[in-house]
């Protein structure tokens, strides 16, 4: 029951993707190719709808969830995610829009209509608060969740490695569920 579908909708998966058989997938979700998704994460689609681009790892524990649409929000969030996203152990998305090579830390929160640009790393423990806007090339860290520094060359680079490490993982796991 990893993969679920909710009134009707069935997530799509593109090609060579892991989802963990620990790990919930549920409604009206899309995730890109070679995309990862790691034990107990649970990602719910089911009054939105969340897109996943390409080579994203989405690690143990995270919730990836929506805003609905009511009278308080009366359009609601959906979720999307960029290519090359590194998603951290027990991160929470909510109703959010990230882009694409962004680090988001361990235990970093991103609530409700809340915008990070092409190229933000945000710290462990952080909070993105509700509306507010990461501008690219900014490292953010803290409660609630500051433009810290630029970020450096290293980190520039270290994006792209992680969604190519985390692809290579991807496919050892799998090449090893084959046999």
């Amino acid at each position: 029951m990893t993969i679920r579908t909710f009134q009707g909708m069935t997530p799509r998966l593109g090609e060579r993707v892991m989802v963990d058989e620990a790990s919930v997938v549920i409604g009206d979700v899309v995730l890109g190719d070679d995309t990862s998704v790691w034990p107990t994460a649970v990602i719910r689609g089911d009054m939105h709808r969340i897109r996943i681009g390409a080579r994203t790892s989405i690690q143990d524990g995270a919730i990836l969830h929506i805003t609905h649409a009511s009278e308080y929000s009366p359009e609601g969030y959906p979720l999307s995610i960029g290519d090359d996203v590194t998603v951290g152990h027990r991160a929470i998305l909510h109703g959010c829009t990230i882009g694409s090579k962004v680090l988001v830390g361990m235990g970093a929160t991103v609530l409700d209509g809340a915008i990070v640009e092409d190229e933000v790393l945000i710290a462990a423990g952080a909070v993105v608060t509700p509306g507010k806007r990461l501008e690219r090339g900014f490292v953010y860290a803290g409660n609630p969740a500051r433009q810290m520094r630029a970020l450096k060359e290293e980190e520039y680079a270290f994006f792209g490695y992680s969604a190519g490490n985390y692809v290579r993982l991807k496919d050892q796991f799998m090449a090893e569920s084959d046999h």
